[in-house]
This record gives C-alpha cells, structure tokens and sequence, in this order.
C-alpha cells in the first residue's frame, strides 16, 4: 500500500507539497511521472532515468498484457525489477486504450483538442471537428466494442480477440506488481454527447466498484473521475468516486478535456473539492511546459506525459529559451549545448548542438536518447521549482 501525508497546503490556490511513501520509495509532490510504456523510457537505461529527477514511472497494462504478457513480467519480479528500475511505479488500467483504439482511431484525434468553439450548454470547451455531435448513447467505434461487462478488442500484432474487464484489467495490472494501479475505466472521446459520456459515467462507476472487488493484492489502488467536459458530470462522477471510501487509496482525473488551458484547469476546478483531501490526486495524460504551473495549482499532486520523451525522439528540445528543432541546417555551425541555463549532464558534459543536430538530422538514435535525457531534466526541473514556490508560499 501507500501513505501520502501532505507537507504544505498553498494559501493562494490548490497546490500542496505532499510525501507519496511507497514500497519502493518515495515521491515528493507535485511530481511529472514519464511514461514507460512497455516497460522502458524509449531510449534510456533505468538508472539515466533516474539522473534525470524522475521519482515515479507509469507503465500500460494494456500494451504489456500484449508483449511480453503479464506473465513474463511477473516471473522477472514484476513491471519494476523486470525494467531494472529502482523506484516507485504505476500501471494504468487499458481504458484509454478503449479510446485510442476505438473513436480515437476512427475520427484521427487525441483527447486534447487546440481549436477552440463559443462554449456549448453544459460544456466547458466544445470543439469543431468531424465527430461534433457524432457520437450519441448507443454508438460503437469501428475497431472497438463496448460493453457492460468490459471491452473487446483486437491485438494490432496478431490480430487476435483481446477482452478487458474490471476483473481482468486489475488481474493483469496485479501480475505487473506497479505500486500503484488505476480501475478499468471508458476514456471517453471528444465530441460525445451528454446522453453518451453519462451513459458512459454508469458503467464506469459500476466497473469502478468491481474494480475493488476484485483487488487481491496490497497494491494502491486508484479510482479514476470521468465526465468529458459537463460540470454536471464531472461532479457526478467525483463524487460517486469518493464515495466508494477506502476501497480507494487515490484518485486518477481523466477523460477527454478539451484545449488545455481552460479544459483541465475548469475540471480540476470542478472535481478537486469533492474527493478527500486526504488522497493523492492524478491527472492522467496532461503535461506540457507551460501548462506545469495550471496542473499543480489545481491541485493535481503528480501528473503524466508523454511530450518531454516523444518530441525529444522527434528532434525537439525543451529549453529556457522555449522549443528548439534540431532538424534546424543552422543549428550545424551551433557550438554550445542544448541549454546553457541546463545542469543536466547532457549539457554539461560537452554535448554540443552541431553534434545533436548531425545526429537527428541523420536519424541517429542517439541524438534521440540526448535529448530524451536532457528533457526529461529539463521538466522535472521545472515541476521542482514549483514544489519550492509552494515552500514558500509564492503559488
């Protein structure tokens, strides 16, 4: 199990230092957790991980359960010591994949939308693309097939019939030994109706309860908070998802959620104050730069993303001077490092910008694995001079 003990609560917004104690270390909060998806940090050995500041890894219980399988995890002593990571992890629970295979694939979006539309009755941000209003109480993806009991799909490598249940999701995610585990949920998509994300939000919140039931083990488990963007729902589902007490060690804030800098900064707004204040509190998938200092404010103790580990593999850096692209002729003849500002030891070591940019322009993957690095550090940076505003009361 886990303890989480909070150190400090900001008197000028939500944002609070907190201690996640878990049986493989702790995580000083807020905190951006990387993601692992197949048990590695594409690029990275474990312990480069780790000089990069990262506390807490999530890994995919779907993607897992696909290659090597649950199995082979749990013989090498779980998702962890399998990875040779020494520290605290999570796995999530395969619902996103109920979108990102299913209306995610059909209509080609993510679950942030950037084009923003006059608000719409009951909505916080809705957003203009083909699936507007496409998606009714009743509807089915393409690839993907919904159901009370769970989730049927096909593996992309062999094609076979994969089933996800509450029970099966959390017997997996068991077999993977993550700290921390999250319930088997429908990550709704963008565009969908009311009548559909609360037709959605039933079902959840019953697998939610199954969820519990069928945890065997003493690992952490976390209830997730859908509702799209309708404050009425959200609410809903914050509240029936703090209701269930102790079967709950903390909360996962989730779903589709519209153009970041209004979408999850209204829904950490509507949710934080109905769950207990005594649980550590998730945001699922949300985490650019700019958009650190919104996330800890609302009250998001960790947070994961992606961006920091797919842009550095597609040539991008984060630096204090904003987004560079070493795809850039120009950053050729560029002698200093990546960020004169950044102690990590990508950029003190001597890596220059002409050799990083040789390197990506010739799709060498180490110039990949620097930049992943270098990132990496760059954002856990960031989030660690949050935790010290916090300290001293300037957020």
């Amino acid at each position: 199990m886990i303890e989480f003990k909070v150190l400090k609560q900001s008197k000028k917004s939500r944002a609070r230092l907190g201690v996640l104690t878990t049986p493989h270390g702790e995580v000083r909060t807020p905190a951006i957790v990387p993601v692992a998806t197949l048990a590695a940090v594409k690029a990275l050995r474990s312990d480069e991980i780790r000089e990069t500041k990262t506390q807490l890894l999530i890994a995919n219980t779907y993607h897992l359960h696909l290659q090597p399988g649950e199995a082979v995890v749990k013989a090498g002593g779980g998702a962890a010591k399998f990875m040779h990571w020494h520290g605290p992890m999570m796995t999530d629970s395969g619902g996103f994949q109920v979108f990102s295979l299913g209306f995610g694939r059909d209509f080609g979006v993510g679950k942030v939308r950037k084009t923003a539309l006059p608000n719409t009755k009951g909505a916080a941000n809705y957003y203009p693309t083909k699936m507007e209003r496409a998606i009714a109480r009743g509807d089915q993806p393409n690839a993907v097939k919904i159901t009370d009991e769970g989730v049927h799909f096909r593996s992309p490598l062999d094609g076979r019939e994969l089933f996800l249940s509450p029970k099966v999701s959390i017997g997996i995610q068991e077999k993977l030994g993550a700290d921390i585990i999250y319930a088997f949920d429908e990550c709704t998509p963008p565009g969908a109706s009311h009548d559909y994300v609360q037709a959605s939000l039933v079902r959840t919140h019953r697998w939610a309860a199954q969820c519990i039931k069928a945890k065997r083990s003493d690992q952490a488990l976390y209830g997730i908070v859908q509702g799209s963007y309708y404050e009425d729902l959200r609410k809903e589902s914050a509240r029936a998802i703090a209701a269930m007490g102790d079967g709950f060690a903390g909360y996962g804030i989730g779903g589709d959620i519209g153009e970041f800098k209004l979408g999850p900064s209204t829904v950490l707004k509507w949710t934080v104050p109905l769950l207990d204040p005594r649980k550590p509190r998730h945001l699922l998938g949300i985490g650019d730069i700019d958009d650190l200092e919104r996330i800890v404010k609302g009250g998001a103790d960790t947070f994961d993303c992606t961006i920091p580990t797919h842009y550095a593999r597609r040539g991008i850096a984060y630096t204090s001077r904003g987004k560079v692209d070493f795809h850039r002729a120009s950053l050729l003849r560029a002698r200093g490092p990546v960020d004169p500002a950044c102690g990590c030891r990508i950029c003190q070591e001597g890596y220059s910008r002409s050799y990083i940019a040789h390197l990506v322009r010739a799709n060498e993957i180490t110039g990949g694995a620097l930049l992943t690095f270098h990132n990496l550090h760059f954002f856990n940076t960031a989030v660690e001079k949050l935790r010290e505003k916090i300290k001293k009361g300037e957020l």
